[in-house]
């Protein structure tokens, strides 16, 4: 902060220099002793010039008197002291007008374009950061409000612009930055951590935390590798455990997202607010389970796989979508999967499980298409270069299994 201050102030002293040297150089003019004897020769051969011309009888003796009256006059205002005062006086008063503007001028500026609000912030912010890390690391005291943590924060930031190497800053970093919702600012603090120590359990739960709120098949996978490693070390880390049950939910993976909510559940209290939405959570996946146990008789397996003559035409960060859709109905798929990571040729199954709409699935129409779909933007509309194949009509009563090659690149 002083270096700060001393910067405007040296800023606002060579303002002052630039505006006030015009007024002393003009000082300096006046009062040069050297312009006045030049002055006085001018008059003297000016005189002289006037005597020799009268002399000559070239100008009358009246024309003679009126112009030494005249030079008279021209030199007595040259060098009449009171106008030097009086130059000099308005030099200082325009000298200190200009300085007086340049000063208020700069204050009127920062007033309206200054940070002076946030930088007041900032000071309270690294003055708090001892106190706010104690109340957010120990609990200690009140939980931090909105506008605390966000203190907390910036106190953090700062610390870590003048001491980057700090793990366990960048850890709180990324954890105070979650609760804020600046999920990227939190994923750059978790790397910086796991950069610095590869082992952090903390990290490495605080970064898949981060991947999950991303909600796409790539970050889930990161995500699920992060916490499986927290597991190895760590089997009963809860915080690990509830993010593998909702990766495994939305997965729709059922049995490992039942296995992981029974855990959770087994280690709650039954006074604990959670526990009957946990359970709960446990019937709706049983429920499920149960659904797709009934509905296996309206499963089709699919063999992907893709022509060499369009190997080389997969758009970059490809989505593989494999659905089945009525041969004579609704252009609504009945069963679809989607894949954001895939390795071709490949084995999908389409079940009820897999419905856009508990009220169009595969046990609804007897004869259906496959498609395998390479989309290079994850949208299901069909579009210019992307790649798809497709089967011909089957009978799902008497054919189980089908081929698709992916062999035509969409024009």
């Amino acid at each position: 902060m002083l270096t700060m201050w001393g910067g405007f102030a040296a800023l606002i002293i060579i303002a002052l220099v630039f505006v006030c040297w015009p007024f002393f150089r003009r000082f300096q003019a006046q009062s040069n002793s050297g312009v006045n004897a030049q002055r006085i020769d001018i008059f003297n051969q000016r005189q002289q010039e006037l005597a020799d011309e009268l002399a000559m009888e070239r100008i009358s003796q009246s024309s003679f008197d009126e112009s030494m009256v005249e030079l008279k006059r021209r030199l007595l205002n040259d060098l009449s002291p009171e106008q030097q005062l009086h130059g000099r006086g308005n030099n200082r008063i325009l000298a200190l007008t200009g300085v007086l503007f340049v000063v208020v001028l700069s204050g009127v500026f920062y007033y309206f374009t200054g940070s002076y609000q946030q930088l007041k912030s900032w000071e309270q912010a690294i003055e708090q950061l001892p106190e706010l890390g104690e109340r957010a690391v120990m609990g200690k005291g009140e939980p931090l409000s909105a506008n605390e943590r966000q203190a907390l924060l910036l106190g953090l930031r700062t610390r870590l612009a003048q001491d980057g190497d700090d793990a366990v800053a960048w850890l709180m970093l990324g954890r105070v930055a979650m609760t804020l919702d600046e999920f990227e600012m939190a994923t750059q603090a978790f790397d910086k951590v796991l950069a610095m120590d590869p082992d952090n359990l903390g990290a490495k739960v605080g970064y898949a935390q981060a991947l999950l709120v991303r909600g796409n098949d790539s970050s889930m996978t990161q995500a699920a590798k992060l916490l499986s490693q927290v597991l190895q070390q760590q089997p009963q880390n809860m915080d690990a455990i509830s993010m593998l049950a909702l990766i495994a939910y939305e997965r729709q993976d059922w049995l490992e997202a039942k296995s992981a909510f029974e855990l959770i559940l087994s280690s709650m209290r039954q006074d604990d607010p959670r526990y009957a939405m946990v359970a709960q959570r446990i019937d709706e996946i049983e429920q499920r389970i149960s659904q797709s146990q009934q509905s296996s008789g309206e499963e089709i397996t699919v063999a992907v796989a893709l022509a060499d003559k369009v190997k080389d035409r997969i758009p970059h960060q490809a989505i593989l979508f494999v659905y089945a859709k009525a041969a004579s109905g609704p252009p609504m798929p009945l069963a679809v999967k989607r894949f954001s990571e895939f390795s071709l040729p490949m084995t999908v199954t389409l079940s009820q499980a897999d419905a856009m709409m508990a009220e169009l699935t595969l046990a609804q129409f007897e004869q259906v298409q496959i498609i395998a779909r390479i989309s290079k933007d994850g949208d299901v509309a069909i579009a210019s270069g992307e790649l798809q194949g497709q089967s011909g009509v089957i009978d799902q009563q008497q054919q189980k299994q089908v081929d698709v090659l992916i062999d035509t690149l969409i024009q």
